[in-house]
C-alpha cells in the first residue's frame, strides 16, 4: 500500500520477505544468521535501513530524504504495510554499509556542499536547522532491530532511546537546547551530529558453525569537524554553524562500526535491553491494582442490590395477590409497563450500537494477538493493520445489532437503518482524517497517505465492509423482533419530578468517573507512546485494564439504571449508552490536560493534528464504552423484570 511496487500491495502482507541476501524479515518466522568475510557461508555487507525521522515537538514526520542527508538510489525499498503508511513510517536502504565482524573507522560516506547565496542551498539547510530546533530523531535499523541510542539517566539507570538527533542549537543566551553537552558552548550556534560510532553485539548459534545472529545494535552521535572535508579524519572541534553565517559551508558525514560478541544475550530476547530501560512496570501494577480496587467497591455495590434489596423486591412483589396491594407499592416495579418502551431516536441509537459492536470486537480480537506477541513492537504496523482489518471484516455483526434492535424498537425504515450503520460514524472518522491528510500533504510529511492507500482504503470500506453489513442487517430483520418479559402500555406513564442525584445529567456525568478512573494511568502511557514515541508494549496489561475497563463499565451503568428504575424514571436506554459513553468525554479533557502539561508541541499544524486525531480516538472510545453499557443495561433490566409476575 506504499506509493513503490503498486503491484504487490496488499493490505493482509505484512512484511514481503526479500531475498537473503537483504534479509527485512517478519520477526520470530525466520531469524537471520550472519558470517565472518571469507567463510564459505559469507554474504553481502549487512544492510542498515533508515526510517523517517519524528520529534516531540512537532506531530509531522519526514522523510528520510527531506533532510537532504547521505541517500543511495541504488536499492529498492522494501514496502510498506498498512499500520506502515497511517504512522507515517517511510523505510528506506541507507549507504551505511559494514561487513560482519569487520571493524572500521571513520569512514566516509558523503560531503553535503551548501551556499547560503543560492536559494535552493538556503532552503535546504534551513529545513536542517529547522530539525534541530524542533529535536528531529533519526531512526536507524539493523537486522529488523532499532538501532539505540543509550546513556544515563537520573538514579544511575540507563535509557536507551530508539532514536538520536539531527544535532543540537545552542541558543542565544547561551544555554544549550536537547542533546547540546559542555564543548557546544557557541550561542545561537547549530551543532551536526555528522558522525556516528557504531557497536553491533552478537551472538554466536552453537550448532550452526560459524553463523551468529545479530542481539543489540548501539551508537552514539557525534560531532566533528574534519580537517579534511574530502578525506575525513574524525578529528578537531565539533561541527558548528553560526545562525548568521553565510557564504559555502560544507558537512562531511562519516561513522565507525565495530563488533562485540555477547553470550549472555539471545535472539529471542534481543529487544528486552530496550524495553527494560523504560520504568513503567511499577506504575502499571500500581494502575492495575487501582482499578482492581475500583471494580471490587462496585461489584459489591452490585451483589448488594442483586442479592439483598433486590432479591427481597422480587420476593415481595411475587407474593402480592391483589391489584390493590400492587397499587400501593412503588419502585421499578410500577414501571414494567413502560420499560420496554422504544427510546426517542431508535435509529440513531440503534446505528450507534452497530458501530459499537464492530468496534468492540475489534479491539478484543486486537488485543488477544497483541497479547500472544503477533504484534509486537518489532513487527512493525502490524497492530494498525491487524486492527483496520479486523474493523473491515467484522461489519456482519454491526448490521446484525443495529438491525435486531432496530427492529424491536419498532423502526421500519431498513434502508436508511443499514445505510447510516455502513456510513455514519465511519464517514465522520473518514471525514476527519481526510482533513488531517490535507494538512499533512500541505506541510509535505511522511504520514500525508498516498493517494492510492486512500483508494484502497475506500475499496475496502466499500467493497468489503459495506457489502458485510448488508449482510449482517439482512439476517438481522430476518430474525423476529426481541421479545420482552413484559407488555408494553399504551399510554406512557407520567415520570414523577426527579431528584438532583437521579436527573439524567447528573446521572450521566457521575457514571463515566469510575471507568475513567481504572484507565487514566493506563492511558497515559498509551498517549505517551502515539505523541511522545515511545514504545508500547505491555499488551497484558492493557488487555487486563481492557476487561477491568468493561466489568466498570457495565457495574457502574447497571447501579445507576437501578437507582433511576426505582425512581420511576424508565428511560434506561439512552441514559445507559450515554452514561458509560461519557468516559469519553473524560478521556478528551484528559488529552487536552495532557497536550498543555506533558507535550511540547508547536505549530498551527501540529496542534490541529494533535486535537483532530484525538476528536478520532474520542469518538471510538465513546461507541465502545457507550455500547458497553446499553448491552450490560439491557441484560440487567431483561433479567430483573422476567422473575416478576404481572398481572
Amino acid at each position: 500500500l506504499g506509493r513503490h511496487h503498486p503491484n504487490k500491495r496488499s493490505v493482509l502482507v505484512i512484511f514481503l520477505l526479500l531475498h537473503s541476501a537483504t534479509s527485512f524479515y517478519l520477526p520470530g518466522l525466520a531469524p537471520v544468521s550472519f558470517c565472518e568475510p571469507g567463510s564459505v557461508q559469507a554474504g553481502k555487507d549487512n544492510d542498515m535501513f533508515v526510517n523517517r525521522l519524528d520529534s516531540v515537538e512537532s506531530v509531522l514526520p519526514y522523510e528520510y530524504k527531506a533532510f537532504d542527508f547521505c541517500t543511495i538510489d541504488s536499492e529498492k525499498r522494501p514496502s510498506e504495510n498498512l499500520g506502515q503508511v497511517l504512522f507515517g513510517e517511510r523505510i528506506e536502504p541507507s549507504p551505511y554499509k559494514f561487513e560482519f565482524k569487520k571493524k572500521q573507522e571513520c569512514k566516509h560516506v558523503c560531503t553535503k556542499a551548501y551556499d547560503t547565496t543560492n536559494a535552493q542551498d538556503k532552503g535546504r539547510l534551513d529545513f536542517l536547522k529547522k530539525g534541530m530546533l524542533l529535536n528531529y530523531q533519526h531512526h536507524w535499523i539493523v537486522d529488523n532491530m532499532p538501532v539505540t541510542w543509550c546513556y544515563d539517566v537520573e538514579d544511575g539507570q540507563k535509557f536507551c532511546n530508539p532514536g538520536f538527533p539531527i544535532g543540537c542549537y545552542v541558543n542565544e543566551a547561551g544555554r544549550p537546547k536537547d542533546a547540546c553537552v559542555s564543548e557546544f558552548n557557541d550561542k545561537d550556534t547549530f551543532y551536526f551530529f555528522n558522525h556516528v560510532d557504531i557497536t553491533i553485539h552478537y551472538h554466536v548459534v552453537e550448532n550452526e558453525g560459524t553463523g551468529a545472529r545479530l542481539v543489540a545494535a548501539k551508537m552514539e552521535p557525534k560531532s566533528y569537524k574534519h580537517s579534511k572535508v574530502e578525506a575525513p579524519d574524525c578529528t578537531g572541534g565539533p561541527m558548528d554553524l553560526s545562525n548568521k553565517f553565510s557564504g559555502e559551508f560544507k558537512i562531511a558525514y562519516t561513522y565507525s562500526v565495530q563488533f562485540v560478541e555477547d553470550k549472555n544475550i539471545r535472539w529471542a530476547s534481543r529487544w528486552d535491553y530496550i524495553l527494560e530501560s523504560m520504568p513503567h512496570t511499577n506504575i502499571q501494577w500500581f494502575s492495575i491494582m487501582n482499578s482492581l480496587v475500583i471494580v471490587l467497591f462496585l461489584s459489591g455495590m452490585v451483589a448488594m442490590i442483586m442479592l439483598r434489596t433486590l432479591h427481597k423486591d422480587i420476593a415481595r412483589y411475587n407474593q402480592i395477590d391483589s391489584v390493590e396491594d400492587a397499587q400501593e407499592e412503588f419502585g421499578w416495579k410500577l414501571v414494567h409497563g413502560d420499560v420496554f418502551r422504544p427510546p426517542r431516536k431508535g435509529m440513531l441509537l440503534s446505528v450507534f450500537l452497530g458501530s459499537g459492536t464492530q468496534i468492540f470486537l475489534m479491539t478484543f480480537v486486537t488485543l488477544f494477538f497483541a497479547c500472544l506477541g503477533f504484534l509486537s513492537p518489532a513487527n512493525r504496523g502490524a497492530l494498525m493493520t491487524c486492527a483496520v482489518v479486523l474493523w473491515v471484516l467484522l461489519g456482519t455483526p454491526a448490521g446484525y445489532v443495529a438491525a435486531r434492535f432496530y427492529k424491536s424498537f419498532g423502526g421500519e425504515k431498513w434502508k436508511t437503518n443499514v445505510l447510516l450503520t455502513c456510513f455514519l460514524c465511519p464517514g465522520v472518522v473518514f471525514a476527519d482524517f481526510f482533513v488531517m491528510n490535507l494538512i499533512l500533504w500541505g506541510e509535505g510529511s511522511s504520514a500525508a497517505m498516498p493517494f492510492g492507500t486512500l483508494v484502497a482504503i475506500l475499496a475496502l470500506w466499500f467493497c468489503i465492509s459495506v457489502p458485510l453489513t448488508f449482510i449482517g442487517a439482512y439476517f438481522g430483520f430476518k430474525k423476529t423482533g426481541i421479545e420482552h418479559p413484559v407488555r408494553t402500555n399504551q399510554i406512557p406513564r407520567q415520570i414523577p419530578e426527579q431528584s438532583f442525584y437521579t436527573k439524567p445529567l447528573p446521572g450521566i456525568v457521575m457514571g463515566g468517573i469510575l471507568p475513567f478512573g481504572c484507565i487514566f494511568i493506563q492511558l497515559f502511557f498509551i498517549l505517551n507512546s502515539i505523541w511522545s514515541h515511545q514504545m508500547y508494549y505491555m499488551f497484558g496489561f492493557l488487555f487486563l485494564v481492557f476487561i477491568i475497563l468493561v466489568i466498570t463499565c457495565s457495574e457502574a451503568t447497571i447501579l445507576l439504571c437501578y437507582f433511576h428504575l426505582c425512581a420511576e424514571d424508565y428511560h434506561w436506554q439512552w441514559r445507559s449508552f450515554l452514561t458509560s459513553g461519557f468516559t469519553a468525554v473524560y478521556f478528551l479533557i484528559y488529552a487536552i490536560h495532557y497536550f498543555f502539561s506533558k507535550l511540547q508541541i508547536t505549530g498551527l499544524a501540529s496542534t490541529i493534528l494533535y486535537f483532530g486525531y484525538t476528536m478520532i480516538m474520542a469518538l471510538i472510545f465513546f461507541l465502545f464504552t457507550g455500547t458497553i453499557g446499553f448491552f450490560a443495561c439491557f441484560w440487567f433490566v431483561t433479567k430483573i423484570y422476567s422473575v416478576v409476575k404481572v398481572d
